[in-house]
């Protein structure tokens, strides 16, 4: 008998892999107002897998077992509902699924692996629907796509299950009221929907990087699930558009410093004081490549700008070696394409490490947005790091105190707290 915590974490690790993608074909089969039927056959597969092999062992090939089981599964319940009206047999192909003789070779052409790519693909853009939120497009994609329990996605958003169950709910509703298929959008829409469902996996990256509603502040699990999304766009020829390179190769040069962002006790570490040697090289090279490969065309993104910041800090060998000129000219470019407040700010810490405390505070109180700013901790620390700078003890402490009540990370709370606690003459 295999090690029980060994089988739970292949069929964990598996179980997101491979979930999204059987939940995506069997909703190719049932479809889209049958979504809790496609979802329970996954569940049931990864029920079986876990009693099963504690007692007889791993298969040779996982994957292969369960989509059999889920397709065996499916068989079954089509053989139960072929007369009822709870499944829309009127598609061709699924008529075939109501004849016993062609059930089987039906069945077994939904899973080939052509098929199910595209099938999750279509899904990933279902899920990200113009109409539907963002929050409930990463509710949908974390819980449909990506494997997660509704506690998992609960405890992301720090909500309750109530809630989540609720967006999910809606979203399913819209689905069957508005009778969403699954597709690959044509190439007259690909770019805008790309843009759509890029916004998303990106805003899931960035709760992994920088969690802002759970306990750890860095969350491997959603920057994975990120990635591998990312990553199922580039595997088809339709979807490998520039700026899909250019946010793979963002994701990466970011994953790359993970290691290195916190201390042995969980202590948030910034970029000038972090130990480059823990900055994975191989991660950094990936993502050199991907940003080459997103130069083509005549198409600039954020992505590509973002890429290309997040890149000289990568490569720099010190924190002095950063190339702050090159950094600010392309806040520049990104602030061209669109005024962003978050931009604006970010471009100011540039400022503050080329001009020092009294340039960033100049340019800083030229900001826009000031009322959306106030409600970003961010924003009142960079005020807090430029008046210490500045020999100003009790504005900064003030301001440093203002951050630490907006934000939710008890990571940053600790590193704001310590900020304070090393201002001289307070």
């Amino acid at each position: 008998m295999e090690n029980s915590n060994h089988i739970d974490q292949t069929l964990n690790h598996l179980f997101r892999q491979e979930s999204g993608k059987m939940v995506a074909v069997l909703i190719k089969i049932f479809g889209t107002e049958n979504i809790e039927m496609a979802e329970d056959v996954v569940q049931d597969a990864l029920v079986k897998a876990l009693e099963t092999w504690k007692f007889r062992g791993m298969p040779d090939n996982p994957r292969a077992w369960l989509y059999r089981t889920a397709k065996n599964k499916a068989i079954d319940i089509i053989r139960r509902n072929k007369h009822s009206q709870l499944i829309d047999f009127s598609d061709p192909e699924k008529q075939l699924l109501t004849s016993g003789y062609t059930i089987t070779a039906t069945m077994d052409n939904y899973w080939k692996e052509d098929h199910i790519k595209d099938d999750f693909l279509g899904m990933m853009y279902a899920c990200c629907h113009p109409d539907i939120s963002q929050e409930n497009q990463i509710t949908f994609i974390l819980k449909s796509l990506c494997g997660f329990s509704t506690k998992e996605v609960a405890k992301s958003f720090l909500t309750s299950e109530d809630t989540i169950s609720k967006r999910l709910y809606r979203t399913k509703e819209y689905f069957r009221k508005h009778k969403i298929r699954p597709r690959i959008p044509t190439s007259k829409e690909i770019t805008t929907r790309t843009s759509t469902v890029l916004s998303a996996i990106y805003l899931m990256f960035n709760e992994g990087y920088n969690a802002t509603h759970a306990d750890q502040l860095i969350r491997k699990d959603l920057i994975q699930q990120a990635i591998l999304l990312c990553r199922s766009l580039l595997s088809e020829e339709r979807t490998q558009l520039p700026q899909v390179y250019a946010l793979m190769a963002l994701m990466y040069f970011h994953a790359a410093r993970v290691e290195s962002r916190l201390t042995a006790t969980g202590e948030l570490i910034l970029l000038p004081k972090q130990d480059r040697s823990k900055w994975d090289a191989d991660i950094i090279r990936s993502g050199e490549q991907y940003l080459n490969k997103a130069a083509f065309g005549n198409t600039l993104t954020t992505y590509h700008l973002e890429a290309a910041i997040a890149y000289e800090h990568c490569s720099a060998k010190r924190y002095e070696d950063t190339d702050w000129k090159e950094i600010l000219q392309y806040y520049d470019m990104l602030l061209g394409i669109a005024y962003d407040p978050v931009v604006f700010l970010n471009r100011c810490l540039v400022i503050l490490e080329l001009d020092g405390p009294v340039g960033a505070l100049k340019v800083l109180e030229t900001i826009k947005d000031n009322k959306l700013l106030e409600k970003y901790y961010v924003y009142h620390a960079t005020l807090g790091e430029i008046h210490q700078r500045l020999g100003q003890a009790t504005k900064a402490t003030s301001y440093y105190e203002k951050a630490i009540q907006l934000t939710q990370s008890k990571q940053e709370k600790q590193f704001l707290k310590n900020k304070i606690a090393h201002i001289p003459n307070r």
